[in-house]
């Protein structure tokens, strides 16, 4: 499959996508000379017609905006959104988790359906209380932990 990574997708999933998943083409839109601003709802034709398939996008706000939604079902492509809204660092390892580890299986489901398919990858967690689990093992010893009593 021909894959699209509109501007909002960071460049850095760009580079863990194309080294692992080589059985697909992965085009970063800032790539291509004279995208880079499209707007949404010239966005998906003018990827249709340059033979891409799927559209990989950071921006869960298309769905709600008319005229996107039209051009995005006009244009027949599989659309395939990682929401979140987390800055920096902590964003971009939010992407390329959820990028990394949900888009090969998204990729060989859209291969086998027949028509347009809107797919939305849920994301990893960053927040410290679902990330994180921390012990204090003087409360609450692990097991075979010694006693200092």
């Amino acid at each position: 499959m021909r894959l699209l990574l509109d501007e909002n997708v960071p460049r850095p999933l760009h580079q863990v996508l194309t080294a692992f998943m080589l059985t697909h083409e992965i085009v970063h839109l800032l790539d291509l000379p004279g995208w880079s601003g499209t707007r949404d709802e010239a966005l998906y034709p003018r990827a249709r017609a340059e033979g891409f398939h799927v559209v990989l996008t950071n921006d869960g706000r298309q769905m709600h905006r008319a005229r996107e939604v039209a051009a995005i079902a006009a244009s027949g492509l599989h659309r395939v959104e990682y929401p979140h809204r987390h800055p920096g660092l902590v964003g971009i390892g939010v992407a390329i988790a959820t990028g990394a580890a949900g888009l090969p299986g998204a990729l060989a489901v859209l291969e086998e359906e027949e028509g347009q398919r809107l797919v939305t990858l849920r994301g990893v967690d960053p927040t410290v209380g679902s990330r994180l689990r921390v012990v204090d093992p003087a409360v609450q010893p692990p097991k075979f932990w010694p006693s200092w009593s």
